[in-house]
Formats: C-alpha cells, structure tokens, sequence
C-alpha cells in the first residue's frame, strides 16, 4: 500500500503572511515600521535577503545587532533628532505659510502666490485608516485647485509582496492639482549649497515617497473629474545630485529637460478623468540657511533615484518565497539566547558591502562573518564585479598563483599577470 503524501505545507501558506512574519519576528516583540529611508537602503542592495526579511517582519534591527554582539552606531544621535523636530515645526508654523511660499517661489513661480493654504486633518484610526484619509485629502485638495499642505500623510507601497506605510515631512498640492513632495533636513545650506552625500541620501528617501504618491495618483486617475488643467509652472533652478565621484560638494544647476508626466485632463465626457494627477518628480529641500535656524530651500531632480528604486524593488524576492525556505521555528526575537539567535540570523543569506556600513544596522554582524568566510563582496561591489567566478579571497589568491583557475578566463589571466608584475618589482627591489 502507498504511503499518503505528506509533503508538508509551507508555513507562509499554512497560516498566512501576517501571522508566518509575526512568528519571525516574536509573539510579543511590536513590528518596527518600514519607512522610507530603510526602503531606500533595502533598494540599494536588492540582493540581501536577511535585510528583506528582517524589514518585512517588522524586526527591531537595532536591538538584533545588540543581542547578537555587534552593536551598531548607525542611526541619528537624540540631539540631531530634537533639533531637526524643532526646525520642522518652525518650517511648518503658522499654518506652513513659510513653506508653501518656498514651493511658490522654488517651483511654481507662475501659479497664483499662496495666501492662505488649506491644512486638512489626517488624523484616523491605524495605518489603513489614516492612508485612506490621505488619499481623500489629496483627492479633495486636486478637486479645489487651491494650495494645500498635507502634514505627515501616510503613503502605502507594496513590497515584496508586504506592504509598508511611509510618512513624508510633506505634501503639497498645487493650484494645478499636481503633488510635490517635501523632504525638511536639519543640516545646513552654505550658499546655496549642501553636503552632496547627505543631498543624495534625502533624494533617495523621497524618491520613496514619489513611488507610493504615483501609486495614489494612480488610482485617482479614473475616479471623477478634479481640478487639473494645463502645466503652468516653472521649474527653478535644481540642486543636482552629483554622481560618487562628485561628493564633495553639491551644486545648483539649471534642469536641461523637464519631466514629461502629464497632468490629469478632462477628457471629452465631463465626469472623467482621463490621466491621473501629476505627481512631480522635483521634490523640495529645506534645510537652515547657512548657520541660522531660517529655512531656505532648493529643488532636487529625482527622476534617476525614483528609477532606480523602482528598478531595484521590483527584482526584490518576495518575502513569503523566503520565509517559506526558513527552518522550521525559525524566530529573531532579541530574547533568545545568543547561539539560537545567531544560528536564525545566518540561516537566511546576505549579501554584504562596504556601503552598508552607512545604511544597515547589522552591518557589523554581517562584516564579520563575510570577511570570516572570505567573501570578496566585503571588498567591494566594484571588485566583486570584475572577478567574475571568483567569489573568495582564497579563490582568488589560488587563480593568481596559477594553481587554480581557467587562463582563458580574462579575471585569471589579469591576476596571473600582476601577480608576475609584483614578483618582477620585489626582486628588482631585493636586488
């Protein structure tokens, strides 16, 4: 007689998503919500699966790092956070006349200038009920056609299967109907210039913010018409994120193009909106002007962020594919003992880099067990890249030694040739 199969049924699919990543992550350890800035790290290393995972079941990385030995000192001090708290709400006061006359003047010169901007109330009850009051307001404040501030809206997106709630500083929505969004930063401006590390980083945090607005706009585009007509505005001068090469300073610079997303129109039947309202990709900076606590702004460009992030969150594994590879049991709680919270850490792979050091706060941990197993990522992506097959320090010294190794492959012959080059030169220099 044939046994039953009694393959077993994932856990994912057994008892759901939500449950399957509360389990990872602890019964009674609260989830850590995903915001914009983690989203943008977890972009720029789609290859982490520890990282997705992690992000996904809403685990405190922080207190993970701790438990496991390697504490990070990622993350912003207690006074930067009071005083970027403090400059927020001097940006904001007054009902945001400041900040909206910035938008006026940085983006949208031509339209009517503000006088006094509507400021809608947000507030409801958990997550999905403050993202739909969110999406009311703005559709609201698209039909009026007069300057609004949305205060901390809430902003859903889908990733990797999980959905996260993002908070930007800032909404705006024009008399136009498009949305810009406002990302306020506590450190300074010299000049008309800021530090172009720390630009880029903002840029990449609101190209977060651009994704989940279009994902709105999206499903607005065919609900009754608003208030959306021509594009009357005028584009200033940007803030342009340089390239790595370029980070010591960050300069303004006049845009070559515009971005060519089209408004909401009417359409020929009153009652529909054809296209869906425009959601601009220049975002507003403000940050303090030189060394005082006034606030002075600058557009930045996101288009090449918003692409990118978008690019790389797309090839994101799901999260229910991971979990369901998992061990059985499997749990990230900062309670376990520390073997039974390393061994669930290292069951799920990494992929680590140098640049996590300044976005991830397991970094340490990882670092550590990469350069433990020789990995050549820990050297860099860059490096990684050229050597092709070769993925360890060991592998990598064999091929050059010529005991390992295909000399048809270029990575091989080149290590082969320095390896003769650096022989060549030491024994000149011994001689």
């Amino acid at each position: 007689m044939r046994e039953p199969n009694r393959e077993r049924v994932p856990p994912a699919r057994r008892t759901g998503l939500r449950q399957r990543l509360a389990e990872l992550r602890g019964p009674e350890v609260p989830p850590q919500p995903l915001d914009a800035r983690a989203l943008a790290a977890l972009a720029a290393n789609p290859g982490c699966k520890r990282r997705a995972i992690l992000d996904g079941a809403g685990v405190n990385k922080t207190a993970l790092a701790s438990a496991l030995g390697s504490p990070s000192a990622f993350g912003q001090s207690q006074f930067a956070f009071m005083r970027g708290n403090a400059f927020e709400a001097r940006v904001k006061a007054d009902g945001g006349a400041e900040l909206l006359r910035l938008v006026h003047e940085k983006l949208d010169a031509e339209a009517v200038p503000p006088t006094a901007g509507a400021v809608p109330d947000l507030s409801a009850v958990g997550p999905e009920g403050r993202t739909a009051r969110t999406a009311l307001a703005l559709r609201e404040a698209t039909d009026a056609g007069v300057w609004t501030l949305l205060d901390h809206p809430l902003l859903a997106l889908d990733v990797a299967g999980s959905p996260a709630f993002l908070e930007p500083d800032a909404v705006v929505v024009h008399p136009d109907g498009s949305w810009t969004v406002v990302e306020i930063k506590s450190f300074p401006m010299l000049d008309g210039s800021a530090d172009a590390a720390k630009v880029g980083a903002a840029a990449r945090q609101a190209a977060v913010y651009v994704l989940a607005l279009e994902r709105v706009a999206a499903r607005l585009g065919a609900g009754p018409e608003g208030r959306a007509g021509d594009a009357a505005r005028a584009e200033a001068t940007l803030l342009t994120v340089p390239a790595p090469s370029d980070l010591p300073t960050a300069s303004l610079a006049t845009p070559t193009e515009t971005p060519a997303e089209t408004l909401g129109t009417r359409s020929t039947q009153d009652g529909i909106r054809t296209r869906p309202p425009e959601v601009r990709h220049t975002v507003l900076l403000v940050c303090p002007k030189d060394f005082s606590n006034l606030p002075t702004a600058s557009a930045v460009d996101v288009r090449k962020q918003r692409s990118v992030t978008r690019r790389q969150l797309d090839r994101l594994t799901r999260i229910e594919d991971i979990a369901d590879l998992l061990p059985e049991g499997t749990c990230f709680s900062p309670d376990l003992p520390t073997a039974d919270l390393t061994a669930a850490v290292e069951s799920v792979p990494a992929t680590y880099a140098p640049e996590c050091l300044s976005a991830c706060e397991l970094a340490f941990h990882c670092r550590d067990h990469s350069r433990a197993e020789g990995a050549v990522t820990s050297l860099g992506r860059s490096l990684r890249a050229e050597l092709g097959g070769l993925t360890t320090v060991d592998d990598v010294l064999s091929a050059a030694r010529g005991e390992t190794g295909d000399p048809a492959d270029p990575a091989v012959a080149a290590l082969r040739r320095a390896a003769e080059l650096r022989a060549e030169a030491l024994g000149h220099t011994t001689c």
